[in-house]
């Protein structure tokens, strides 16, 4: 079985505009938190990773807006990896209406390893391919 991570948020006053829609860079919020909880619940904690000279910054990002939130809504953020190669790692995302199941967006973000000093790592690390390789949670 493939592992996909799943968190729920309420949709608050904050994630919204002056319409009650939710504002495009709260989807990109909680997209985040998807993916470092993905990692986190494989045992890749970010601040220890940053600690082993690793930072893992997205370099490309394909988001298709299907639907609007609206205040007061439960969205369900799913997160999973749809590719792990040996430079980078491609994660898929949805976010939806936890009530109707109303697709609001599909998301790809692909990440890549850099150094603290930015400098590119030539290969993913092992801590970081072990974790995923471990985690069945390719798409």
């Amino acid at each position: 079985m493939v592992m996909k991570y799943t968190i729920e948020q309420k949709v608050y006053y904050s994630d919204t505009d002056s319409f009650g829609i939710v504002w495009h860079g709260s989807y990109l919020r909680w997209l985040e938190m998807g993916r470092v909880e993905l990692c986190e619940s494989m045992g890749l904690n970010m601040l220890d990773l940053e600690k082993q000279d690793i930072v893992l910054p997205v370099t490309n990002m394909n988001i298709r807006y299907k639907a609007s939130g609206k205040l007061n809504d439960i969205v369900v953020i799913e997160t999973g990896i749809k590719k792990l190669t040996p430079v980078t790692i491609v994660f898929e995302q949805t976010i939806r209406n936890k009530e109707s199941g109303k697709l609001f967006l599909q998301a790809e973000f692909e990440v890549v390893a850099v150094h603290n000093d930015g400098s590119l790592h030539r290969r993913m690390p092992e801590v970081i391919k072990s974790a995923f390789n471990k985690s069945d949670c390719l798409v």
